[in-house]
């Protein structure tokens, strides 16, 4: 058991349970949800005592306890998963994950993820991490995006595959499918915070990133907190009379939680498929007609990593790969190329 002391910020939200949300620090993953359970189970203290009205009021100030159980023990166990390795030595894997696989195993999903089928492949090559017989995670890919990612077999290489990526000299290239196009002249893109262009009608959308005010599971824009992000979008093809969604290249200069489909959804160009951040900005169907259907019906995010770069940790080779797009996006980019069939 272990004890979160939580102190309400300025101007905080007129109750308890939303006020915590906003104020629990981003590491103890603790969702308005969760702490509605917690104030009902009268884990939580404040200046009165054992508080259990989640609507109750606040102040400026005030602190209050949080009791946390101790998390369950995950055990990860090897599982016989296939898996597209693309790249592999006595130091590293490169894999290309399929959309749907969690990359780590965690309380609501210890079993089906990508640790757990390294653990089956790599066996006795798996020389440690940290002392422990464990692959190296040092990036991920959410669940439902698709594509590259590499994974350090040996303590030596997670060091240096995890200074390169902590430095943003890996390399990593993304290929979406989104609502909306991306035209240097449109004044609403030019108004948004955070958003200009460069040279070649690339996109730079910049702009601190951190979890939402009152959706504790989501990542959002702002200005005077978080972590720093850049994000640079190409526009490769548009679809659409007129032009209304398009296929686009992302490239990220630095590598935060969701930092694709928050920026994207930031600039009124939200991914096909995101049921998170989606946004309100979508492709009529008018404009897209048969395709509208395969759009609307996307069930993932349209995401996929598609390059990735670094140095070898161990040999100082650059190694360079590429991933053609999934079937599921590739089918979707059909559908919009031959919206007028």
């Amino acid at each position: 058991m272990s004890n979160l002391i939580v102190t309400i910020p300025a101007n905080p939200p007129d109750r308890l349970d939303k006020a915590l949300a906003l104020a629990v620090p981003e590491e103890a993953a603790l969702s308005r949800s969760r702490l509605s359970k917690l104030i009902v189970e009268g884990a939580i203290t404040g200046p009165g005592g054992v508080v259990r009205d989640g609507k109750a009021k606040v102040a400026e100030g005030q602190e209050y306890h949080i009791a946390l159980s101790a998390p369950e023990a995950v055990e990860t166990r090897p599982e016989a998963i296939p898996l597209t390795v693309v790249y592999e030595d006595a130091d590293l894997i490169v894999i290309d994950k399929p959309a749907g696989m969690v990359v780590h195993p965690a309380p609501g999903s210890p079993n089906g993820t990508l640790v757990n089928a390294l653990l089956a492949h790599c066996g006795d090559s798996l020389s440690g991490i940290g002392g422990e017989k464990r692959p190296g995670i040092v990036h991920r890919i959410d669940k439902d995006t698709s594509g590259l990612l590499v994974v350090a077999k040996t303590d030596r290489a997670h060091h240096g595959l995890a200074a390169q990526f902590e430095a943003h000299t890996a390399q990593r290239r993304y290929l979406a499918l989104a609502h909306g196009v991306i035209d240097a002249a449109d004044p609403r893109l030019r108004g948004t915070p955070g958003v200009n262009f460069e040279d070649g009608g690339v996109l730079k959308i910049t702009s601190r990133l951190t979890r939402h005010a009152t959706d504790r599971q989501k990542q959002a824009v702002y200005f005077d907190k978080g972590r720093h992000a850049v994000t640079r979008a190409r526009m490769l093809e548009s679809f659409g009379t007129p032009p209304s969604a398009m296929l686009v290249e992302c490239r990220l200069e630095t590598g935060r939680t969701h930092q694709i489909r928050v920026h994207m959804a930031h600039a009124g160009l939200g991914l096909i498929g995101d049921p998170v951040y989606g946004g309100s900005r979508r492709a009529s169907a008018k404009a897209l007609g048969p395709a509208a259907e395969a759009a609307m019906a996307f069930p993932r995010q349209a995401l996929h990593a598609a390059y990735l770069g670094f140095q070898h940790p161990v040999s100082g080779d650059m190694l360079t790969f590429e991933s053609v797009l999934p079937p599921d996006m590739e089918e979707l980019l059909t559908a919009l190329r031959n919206r007028l069939a």
